[in-house]
């Protein structure tokens, strides 16, 4: 990978996006907006919009991050799933706050969100495992997730003992497996624009409502 500036990258930042965020904007509920522009990333083609960036910090503060898949969005937030025993899940329960960044590069949009961080329900975590594929849930019950692993050999030994152990059975839910939601407090669109006189639209949460602010890009 170069570490030169990507003339191409340059130039269509100078170029950016001639919609931008129209006027009004600020009227509309934040999950709605993203709802419409997580609708317009799906039908741009773009592989994956559902990944995004996973920020978490130590109880002392020491951050982290990784690309985790979106699973739900609704009113009460952003949904993810993953193993409880997991170095995200151990900095979550150590400190409830997160971020999240989406980044649609071809539409030149991107989407930040933080907020408090809880487990959902252990229905709603049954209800989403269900609809896993079956090797992907073997995964879950045999992989201990960010645990130190001898070597390969050691994962597929598990994956066959996990595999045996529920033939011809239903998978249940691991005890240890689950979702956390996002209860977002502040979401922040960006939308690029020509001469990088990009588009900031925020909404931050105060009670039950929200109240927006454009900012200087």
């Amino acid at each position: 990978m170069s570490t030169e500036p990507s003339k191409e990258s340059a130039s269509t930042l100078e170029q950016g996006d001639e919609g931008g965020i129209p006027q009004g904007a600020e009227q509309l509920d934040p999950i709605e907006f993203f709802k419409a522009w997580f609708d317009a990333a799906e039908d741009s083609g773009i592989v994956m919009p559902e990944s995004v960036a996973l920020a978490t910090a130590t109880s002392e503060g020491a951050p982290s991050v990784r690309m985790v898949l979106l699973k739900a969005v609704n009113e009460k937030g952003f949904v993810f799933f993953t193993n409880y025993g997991s170095r995200k899940a151990n900095e979550i329960e150590a400190n409830r706050r997160a971020a999240l960044c989406f980044h649609w590069a071809s539409l030149e949009r991107q989407v930040r969100i933080t907020g408090s961080v809880e487990r959902i329900t252990e229905a709603e975590s049954y209800a989403y495992f269900s609809t896993r594929g079956r090797g992907s849930r073997i995964g879950a019950w045999a992989s201990k997730q960010s645990q130190p692993l001898l070597d390969r050999k050691e994962l597929q030994r598990r994956v066959s003992e996990t595999t045996s152990s529920f033939e011809d059975q239903d998978i249940p839910l691991p005890p240890f497996w689950g979702g956390y939601r996002i209860r977002p407090e502040v979401i922040e669109f960006w939308q690029g624009k020509a001469d990088r006189l990009h588009d900031r639209l925020v909404f931050t949460r105060i009670g039950h409502d929200w109240s927006t602010e454009r900012l200087y890009p």
